[in-house]
């Protein structure tokens, strides 16, 4: 009586997949979130030089 079936296995890494991929979408949306950040600060500071 093992423990280790196949249902058992799927569910294990369809749950660790959805948890590595959430963990990589939200690592995207924070590099996107500072490309913006530093795009709008570059923009404040040539702006405010000239």
């Amino acid at each position: 009586m093992s423990r280790n079936t196949e249902k058992n296995i799927k569910k294990h890494n369809d749950k660790l997949h959805k948890a590595q991929s959430k963990v990589k979408s939200a690592e995207i949306a924070r590099k996107e979130k500072l490309k913006q950040i530093v795009k709008k600060f570059n923009a404040d500071a040539s702006s405010s030089e000239s």
